[in-house]
């Protein structure tokens, strides 16, 4: 493999964007719609409940089954499955009445966006030389914030006012639809000795590699290590959309009540648009200089003085956007550190990509669930501030524990062992 990114790889990036653009559509105002459709607050928290814990088994899963039936297929079979089901979502589901009917069908199709992502990531692992594999991570997460991020935010906010809910989310189809053709189309293009490794495969082998998936986690504890940082890494990413809108617009648990919603949406948009470029910065600085150096002190310890500084800041600066909009910006540097995750999964156990894989995506999976959940649990108690420093304390841990990590990186851990004869783990 070439250590230069393969150029078939810039269409597998705009296939994300364009399908991420569509799963995102609805994330901003669907719960408000089941709300007016006549289902309780609950009922719709439990939609969601659904779909997380759907998607997180169907990340975990993701890795290997990509690995087992080519990462190729997996994306068209999951794409195609997307758009099937969220056909029958809003011609049946949502004007059927029935809670569990929507429950099953939105259960479902939330199975299909993680396999189709994430079996691009096994792609990337598949295609690229190891020595690249951040800056091609780090692309892959600009493709991902430009879709689920700026255009699937943006782009309903404008066509809500004017269309309507239903229509907006009918919308959402042309855009992973384009997605899934593009994928279909650009899949010839992908070559790579790895990728054709799981063909040969008899029934048990491709058995036991599944259930490496789970295992690895127990088999290999540098990538357990990792998975819990995974897991910490995208904690406000998740946590912060339950609390912020609470503490910048309401007076509710010790909320400041300085912004109106909608700044608050906007500043959120502005977090993600700078990740588009950080995410591809991140990549390649973390090829020449690091991946777990980045991640622990730009990464974890960044994330927390970003956590806390959204915290504070407007106490002290009141309704000042140009304070915020820094405090953004220097989440969305931080977060984005985190680019080399995707790396060093694979990098950890370059015999079972798959599974190493499926363990970082069942880390990300979690993470859905943790960052909401702790926020729920912690604001009777503790309040808003309380929940950010919880934050911010599981990102310092998380700095601790990637000093227990040390993945054999192509160019940084040789240099290390020539320089240092001595040193006998690899540098991180």
């Amino acid at each position: 493999m070439s250590a230069r990114l393969p150029r078939s790889l810039i269409f597998g990036y705009a296939a994300i964007a364009l399908f991420m653009t569509g799963d995102g559509f609805e994330l901003t105002f669907l719960a408000r719609y089941l709300v007016d459709l006549g289902y309780t607050p609950v009922d719709a928290a439990l939609a969601f409940s659904v779909y997380g814990f759907v998607a997180a088994i169907a990340a975990w899963c993701s890795g290997v089954i990509a690995e087992m039936f080519g990462a190729r297929r997996v994306m068209v079979v999951a794409g195609i499955a997307w758009l099937v089901l969220q056909v029958v979502l809003l011609g049946v589901g949502l004007n059927s009445g029935s809670l569990p009917l929507i429950l099953l069908i939105y259960g479902l199709r939330a199975a299909a966006y993680p396999m189709f992502i994430y079996s691009f990531v096994v792609l990337i692992a598949q295609t690229v030389d190891r020595s690249r594999l951040a800056t091609a991570m780090g692309w892959y997460w600009a493709a991902y914030s430009l879709g689920i991020g700026v255009l699937g935010t943006y782009l309903p906010s404008w066509l809500l006012p004017v269309l309507g809910e239903q229509l907006t989310l009918w919308l959402a189809l042309p855009w992973v639809a384009a997605g899934v053709l593009l994928a279909a189309w650009s899949a010839h293009r992908y070559r790579g000795p790895a990728q054709d490794r799981s063909t040969g495969m008899n029934a048990s082998q491709k058995l036991r590699e599944l259930a490496r998936g789970a295992t690895i986690l127990v088999e290999n504890r540098q990538i357990l290590i990792l998975a819990i940082v995974r897991v910490i890494c995208n904690l406000t990413l998740f946590g912060f959309p339950v609390i912020m809108p609470l503490y910048l617009s309401t007076d509710s648990y010790d909320g400041v009540a300085v912004l109106e919603v909608t700044q608050w949406m906007q500043l959120w948009g502005l977090m993600f648009a700078v990740t588009i470029v950080t995410n591809v910065l991140w990549g390649r600085i973390g090829d020449r200089f690091g991946w777990m150096r980045q991640m622990r002190w730009y990464g974890c310890v960044g994330c927390a003085v970003a956590t806390l500084a959204f915290y504070y800041l407007p106490q002290w600066t009141g309704p000042n956007m140009l304070a915020l909009g820094a405090a953004a910006v220097l989440l969305a540097v931080a977060v984005s550190a985190f680019v080399p995750m995707g790396a060093v999964f694979p990098a950890l156990a370059p015999e079972h990509t798959g599974a190493a894989v499926s363990a970082h995506n069942l880390a990300a999976g979690v993470s859905t669930f943790l960052g909401p959940a702790i926020a729920m649990v912690l604001l009777p108690i503790v309040g808003i501030g309380g929940v950010c420093w919880a934050y911010a304390v599981l990102y310092l841990t998380g700095a601790g524990l990637t000093a227990f990590v040390r993945p054999d990186q192509p160019g940084i851990s040789t240099k290390a062992r020539s320089t240092s004869p001595e040193f006998a783990a690899p540098a991180a």
